[in-house]
């Protein structure tokens, strides 16, 4: 412990201890001149009230050792200091004491420093002493928290600090993105924020796709659904896929091609005589008691063997009867409930739950996450009638708020003038027609001459593609003709897939009239094949290739209707029905996001 010795008449500090007082002071007195009498300094007294002051601290150290160590006294230390204390006293000598007050002593004080304040301080930030720390992530100890949900935080990004949330979407290619997306956002807000982060063409067509790979099942999330409540649901496993569904408002274009009158309750009652419009008010109006009925096969709990029942879908929920078709309360049973239940397509197969039929479908409660045993696995006989039931399953659960879901992207397409682009991303919508057939270039302002300048460059391009086969200038882009090679860069184009792949696709993206593909044919390396979607049935039909003065056509109807590539025939059949069952209307595509 070090002390410090001021001296007020040389205006100087010594440093010094105990044993070393009076050589310090010494040295001081040698460079100050003679005080007075009434300074005269008891030395004796000064060493005296020094060691005096030494011993306090000492013995203040030693209580805060014996408080730090739960009242055990370190007495090795008090050893330490007894002997350094009497060490000082031995070299101190006596010194004739004198006469002046007690008040006029103290011209040159000691100073000591404290070494218990460091203890003290570390004493202070022990962890038990500190307050509790509120914990960060409560809802990630919370038992009404998600097990795939990302912890809800708070984003300056969003107005009023609104609570945001992570969320992970796929593609059909495995590749996936990460969007922060507030609380309160719905699935057709997610929607359109991935066409503007992906560049897609922005349509109502795009949804997102709740997928259960263990249950292997599947259902198109609705627009209006809340995604973090939806995602909240799905267990760890579970994942959004982000594709487009063609088949989602179709039945408010077409309601008969989706409800047989035999399978709707007032339609036998009437003869068939309700219009299509009439048909859709009484399922869209919560006064009407529209019915399906018809028979499912129903898969046993915990059994793989399925039973044949009649079954009734109505706005209370899902009914069987116990005595063939009767519809008498005393033989209905209840199969499930539409409030806390959504129907779901399987997409397994029929080898795994033995089913009787392809066409498969489950209800699923919303409480059920990985358990199959909770799932009410149905079994329709044809794909027309297991559309019909899930259709009208969504019909009585949400009601007009479907319809008003179907309504927004109509009215915004209302709003655009006839010839308006459709909407793209801002990228697309960066561009502008020019015309540089002049000195210098201008922008086309006028839509209709736009369009037309883009039709006459189209066919120059085709003319100067065939003039340079003709003259042996082949593309540098394939050793080809480029014709044989632009289809690849379109989204309806998929190559070398299977049969049973392209059959896949177009169920997920709903089997409506008009959507089709274009692939590789497996069979002939160097012809194509064009799938296509008419009456909930997919058929395929063969592009062939033929050759006509030294260049290649290829042609759907054995060369009677000849096309010089594969973007001028689907641009054809896109206008024209020709040898098809009905136009091409929807590519059939897979985004990359």
């Amino acid at each position: 412990t070090l002390s410090f010795l001021y001296c007020p008449a040389c205006d100087s500090t010594a440093v010094c201890n105990a044993s070393l007082s009076l050589i310090s002071f010494s040295l001081c007195s040698s460079r100050c001149p003679p005080a007075s009498a009434d300074d005269d300094v008891d030395l004796e007294q000064l060493v005296n009230d020094m060691n005096s002051s030494m011993e306090s601290v000492y013995s203040t150290q030693t209580d805060t050792a014996v408080l730090l160590n739960n009242g055990h006294a370190p007495h090795h230390h008090h050893q330490v200091h007894s002997s350094y204390l009497g060490h000082s006293r031995r070299h101190t000598p006596a010194l004739p004491s004198s006469s002046p007050s007690r008040e006029r002593l103290r011209h040159s004080q000691p100073m000591h420093i404290k070494a218990v304040r460091n203890l003290q301080e570390e004493h202070q930030l022990h962890p038990a002493s500190l307050p509790a720390i509120p914990n960060p992530f409560p809802e990630l100890c919370s038992l009404t928290g998600s097990p795939i949900l990302s912890p809800i935080q708070t984003s300056d990004n969003y107005p009023n600090n609104q609570p945001v949330a992570i969320v992970k979407v796929w593609s059909e290619d495995g590749a996936g993105k990460v969007v922060e997306i507030p609380a309160d956002m719905t699935t057709r807000d997610v929607c359109q924020l991935l066409v503007y982060k992906s560049h897609c063409l922005d349509d109502s067509a795009w949804s997102l796709v709740e997928h259960h790979p263990i249950l292997g099942i599947e259902r198109c999330v609705e627009d209006h659904e809340l995604v973090v409540q939806v995602q909240a649901s799905m267990s760890g496993d579970s994942k959004f896929l982000f594709r487009k569904n063609y088949a989602k408002y179709e039945f408010f274009r077409n309601p008969l091609n989706f409800f047989p009158e035999q399978m709707v309750a007032f339609c036998q009652e009437s003869d068939g005589s309700i219009p299509p419009s009439q048909l859709l008010q009484n399922f869209l109006n919560s006064s009407s008691c529209p019915e399906i009925q018809g028979y499912l096969h129903v898969k046993e709990p915990g059994r793989k063997s399925w039973k044949k029942l009649y079954m009734f879908l109505r706005r209370s929920g899902l009914y069987y009867s116990t005595k063939g078709t009767s519809k008498e309360p005393r033989h209905l049973q209840v199969l499930s409930d539409l409030e806390d239940s959504n129907v779901f397509t399987v997409i397994t197969g029929r080898k795994l739950h033995n089913a009787p039929t392809d066409y498969q479908f489950c209800i699923k409660p919303s409480k059920v996450r990985s358990d199959c045993k909770e799932l009410k696995m149905l079994c329709a006989e044809d794909e027309q009638s297991r559309t019909c039931w899930m259709t009208a399953f969504r019909l009585f659960k949400y009601g007009i708020v479907l319809y008003q879901s179907y309504n927004v992207p109509q009215q915004r397409k209302s709003n655009l003038s006839p010839f308006t682009a459709p909407v793209r991303s801002v990228s697309e919508n960066s561009l502008v027609a020019m015309d540089f057939s002049g000195r210098t270039g201008r922008v086309i302002d006028n839509p209709i001459e736009a369009q037309s300048a883009a039709l006459e460059e189209g066919h120059t391009w085709r003319k100067r593609s065939q003039r340079m086969n003709v003259l042996g200038s082949p593309s540098p882009l394939h050793p080809s003709s480029l014709s044989t090679v632009i289809h690849r860069t379109q989204v309806w184009f998929h190559g070398r897939i299977m049969r049973e792949e392209a059959h896949k696709m177009m169920i997920q993206q709903g089997q409506v009239d008009g959507l089709f593909l274009l692939r590789d044919s497996q069979s002939n390396p160097k012809a194509f094949v064009l799938t296509l979607c008419h009456h909930q049935k997919i058929k395929h039909f063969q592009i062939l290739p033929c050759e006509e003065d030294g260049q290649v056509f290829f042609s759907l109807d054995d060369g009677a209707t000849k096309f010089t590539d594969l973007i001028h025939l689907v641009e054809f059949y896109q206008l024209n029905r020709g040898v098809l069952p009905c136009k091409l209307k929807h590519p059939c595509t897979a985004v990359a996001l």
